[in-house]
């Protein structure tokens, strides 16, 4: 592509904060949970490229279509590529598309279109604008896609620079899928792969259940597995808990080795099939081989964000609960935001 940047391009990356940075014009926007993507247009030519610079087009081949119409013939934009479910982003919905299936990706496409939501130009015409101050590059990006309508499917992320706006966004837009507040500075020229934005995103613990382990590659324990307990008393996958130092993953090993299971021993999750703790489109099954526990333990997990009955990433650990009996580790304990129309996040810095 003929374009004053060259594909791919790393994205500009954010550092984990517990506090909203305050600062002279310190730019806030919500965070959205979806593909990180930068989109190269030259003319006729159309590359969405991933965070980790591997193509997307083939996976949303409607929002090709929709980028080509709205963006200018030669520009350059990062952004997010979402799925909207009934008013609220659906992360699920997009790991269905990366499938070698062409004929699954457009019946997808079809029945669950993404849309993409732009943050930040870097290239326009013939000019280069990634040098230039994040606040200018806002405003051009403004700029180019003035004509947008509340029901296109590329949107402008909404912006702030009102803390305290910020604030009731990071509470308030959960209930949308959203998982967080990004913070930037107005003068930040865009540098590719640094972590030079913050991130603000909730975190809520939790009690539960180890039903399993996963391997490290480098020797002991690389995560472990969870459950909690749903109404009818089953035992339902959760998400992982991993993070450990190397001389904590080998001490695991003989600390859950009394709760190994066996082959034939029974687990509640022997026959799981599809979506569940060994089924990954990203991971391999040597990776995702787990060991069964026996489902006795309980430790405490810090998480930022629930997505259906699953933890959204992987969560942290934070202690041993000796004191809870498993059966009691339920879904109940779990927040459960309230719902929040994606309309009412896109019309929040016009409010």
């Amino acid at each position: 592509m003929d374009l004053p940047l060259s594909v791919p391009i790393d994205p500009m990356l954010a550092k984990l904060t517990s506090e909203l940075p305050t600062g002279e014009d310190m730019r806030y926007e919500p965070k959205w949970d979806g593909f990180r993507s930068i989109v190269f247009r030259c003319e006729d030519e159309l590359e969405l490229s991933s965070r980790n610079t591997k193509p997307l087009s083939r996976y949303f081949p409607e929002l090709v279509d929709s980028l080509a119409l709205a963006l200018p013939e030669r520009c350059v934009v990062d952004g997010e590529i979402v799925i909207a479910i009934d008013g609220g982003l659906d992360f699920e919905a997009l790991l269905q598309r990366i499938h070698p299936a062409d004929s699954r990706i457009r019946r997808l496409a079809a029945e669950t279109p993404a849309s993409f939501v732009a943050f930040d130009l870097l290239a326009e015409g013939e000019r280069d604008l990634s040098a230039r101050p994040f606040a200018e590059r806002r405003a051009e990006l403004e700029a180019v896609l003035a004509g947008l309508g509340p029901t296109d499917p590329v949107h402008i992320t909404p912006q702030t620079t009102d803390v305290a706006l910020a604030a009731d966004w990071l509470q308030r837009f959960e209930g949308a899928g959203l998982d967080g507040v990004v913070a930037k500075s107005p003068d930040l020229p865009y540098r590719p792969g640094q972590r030079v934005m913050w991130k603000i995103k909730h975190e809520r613990t939790a009690d539960c259940v180890v039903a399993g382990y996963r391997d490290h590659k480098q020797g002991g324990i690389g995560s472990l597995v969870l459950g909690l307990y749903d109404d009818a008393g089953g035992l339902r996958h959760v998400g992982v808990c991993s993070g450990f130092s190397a001389k904590r993953r080998r001490e695991l090993v003989d600390e859950l080795a009394p709760l190994l299971l066996g082959e034939d021993d029974p687990h509640p999750w022997r026959e799981f099939k599809g979506s569940g703790p060994t089924a990954s489109r990203w991971k391999s099954d040597a990776e995702l081989a787990m060991h069964a526990l026996s489902p006795e333990l309980v430790c405490e997990v810090a998480y930022d964000h629930r997505q259906g009955d699953r933890f959204r990433h992987a969560t942290s650990f934070r202690r041993w609960r000796p004191d809870r009996d498993a059966g009691s580790c339920t879904f109940e304990q779990l927040e459960v935001p309230t719902p929040v129309e994606l309309a009412e996040v896109f019309g929040a810095s016009r409010s």
